[in-house]
């Protein structure tokens, strides 16, 4: 990815937190024929106890899907997306001033690079589907649990799926949102992103470069 020195991302509570509030990812993987594969699935990330590696991303695919009978262990991409927007010059300060102003896109984006593996063990599989469940259903006033649902179906469910462990190698981010930029500018594109393109204040705030 590339990565000029004013956009990187590299703090590692920053890029872990990045992940969190976006952990549907894109996991690209490269067959044995050569062929590359991308899957969208939500991953978990796990902090690692002491070690080279940050941690450990986890989640599940299908059964049927064809990565569950590819090579246990391979290289694997997972592509974490942040918030991103369109930026028009009409929001820029300077396009009254003197008119030089193009327009450009911000984003932010977290790619974890490491080894994957399947996994079948049972225990493992719905101890995944129970740390998911209550990711996504924690705001919830009344969070629904697997626990709500019969033992055997659920038993039932996690034998349709195999489980995916990436042990990460290396993480790297990158945040583009014209932090660069003169404050009036950056605070413009935070007042278009709210008002124009219905950001929330967490987004717009990201998105234009404001800390």
């Amino acid at each position: 990815m590339y990565q000029p020195n004013q956009f990187r991302l590299d703090d590692p509570d920053a890029l872990k937190q990045a992940i969190d509030q976006a952990p549907f990812a894109t996991l690209v993987t490269q067959s044995e024929k050569g062929e590359f594969t991308a899957d969208h699935l939500p991953l978990l990330f796990e902090a690692a106890d002491g070690g080279p590696s940050p941690g450990t991303l986890r989640g599940h695919i299908a059964r049927a899907n064809p990565l569950a009978s590819s090579r246990a262990d391979c290289q694997a991409l997972a592509i974490f997306h942040g918030p991103q927007a369109y930026i028009t010059p009409s929001w820029y300060p300077a396009k009254r001033e003197h008119g030089k102003v193009v327009p450009t896109w911000n984003y932010q984006v977290v790619h974890a690079h490491g080894r994957l593996r399947l996994i079948n063990d049972t225990d493992w599989l719905r101890q995944t589907v129970a740390l998911l469940t209550r990711r996504f259903e924690r705001d919830r006033p009344a969070p629904w649990s697997i626990d709500d649902a019969p033992d055997d179906y659920i038993a039932g469910m996690c034998r349709a799926i195999v489980g995916i462990e990436l042990t990460i190698e290396r993480l790297e981010g990158k945040r583009k949102a014209s932090q660069h930029k003169p404050m009036e500018e950056r605070e413009s594109i935070q007042q278009g992103l709210r008002d124009e393109s219905g950001y929330d204040d967490a987004d717009s705030l990201c998105l234009s470069g404001i800390d």
